[in-house]
């Protein structure tokens, strides 16, 4: 009887050294804070959206406005001929971890599906097209 309780100490005892030198895996995944975020966005929105020739876009312009002092990074989509105009669509983070709103009269249109799963994608580091 003793051998076996011995065996077990000894299991006991090797596994928690096994469990010991193991390091917890680590956590990757892009910075959540609202500038990093927006960053990624606009990255996106410009390369998918804008130098792709995306038809669905081709009547606007992408106006970015990252350095905010308000703590609301954002990015606008603007008609290519008045830029000075309202925008059609605002994309803005805040916080860390960020909190995404989408907003505007694109978000009323059919294209609003696909603008939500696109910000989504990029704000999540994918840097894919749809």
């Amino acid at each position: 009887m003793r051998p076996r309780l011995a065996n077990a100490t000894l299991l006991t005892a090797l596994a928690a050294m096994v469990a010991a030198c193991q390091t917890p895996a680590p956590t990757t995944g892009p910075n959540r804070g609202a500038l990093p975020t927006m960053e990624r966005v606009a990255l996106g929105a410009n390369a998918c959206w804008f130098k792709s020739g995306d038809p669905a876009f081709a009547a606007y312009k992408l106006a970015p406005e990252l350095n905010s002092f308000s703590g609301r990074p954002r990015i606008l989509v603007v008609h290519k001929g008045s830029p000075e105009s309202r925008p059609l669509l605002v994309v803005q983070a805040e916080g860390s971890p960020s909190r995404l709103q989408a907003f505007g009269p694109m978000m009323q249109e059919p294209v609003a599906g696909r603008i939500a799963a696109d910000v989504n994608r990029w704000s999540a580091g994918n840097k894919a097209c749809s």
